[in-house]
């Protein structure tokens, strides 16, 4: 069986998401590897006018404080009591949730990526797709699904 040293675990912040990243990161403590999360943030467009190709430009700075404030957020994102990883490391991306997931999957070499399911079924699969299930196609490495458990 192959070693795992690089665990990604891409996050959103929603609570499926974060118990993903609590799991990924007690099998990090326990694997004695390194832990890397990512926050992928979706491209700003804004269609102004009958046309859709005229689009404003946004200000730089709206691209570095929001790729500020989510770093600042992932490096709060893990408790103490979720386990210890060897080391973390931290990324936010720009634009497609799964090309960006997928990508940084390969340039870290992942052995494995860590992602939440929000477990939908029939009519709302359909509709919302599932960014879950186009990772476990298009990854260079295994995932694992993790499903949170129902509330009593």
């Amino acid at each position: 069986m192959k070693e795992i040293r690089r665990i990604l675990a891409p996050t959103d912040y929603s609570e499926h998401a974060n118990h993903a990243v609590e799991y990924a990161a007690g099998l990090a403590q326990q694997l004695g590897a390194e832990l890397h999360l990512l926050h992928v943030l979706p491209e700003v467009v804004i269609p102004v006018g009958p046309e859709p190709i005229l689009v404003p430009d946004v200000p730089a700075e709206y691209y570095a404080e929001t790729e500020a404030a989510s770093l600042e957020a992932l490096g709060k994102l893990l408790q103490p009591g979720w386990g210890k990883p060897t080391s973390s490391h931290c990324s936010v991306r720009w634009g497609d949730t799964v090309t960006s997931i997928v990508a940084l999957a390969e340039e870290i070499q992942a052995d494995l990526v860590v992602i939440a399911t929000h477990g939908r079924t029939g009519l709302s699969h359909a509709i919302m797709g599932s960014v879950a299930e186009r990772i476990v196609r298009e990854s260079p490495c295994p995932v694992l699904t993790v499903r949170e458990h129902a509330k009593s």
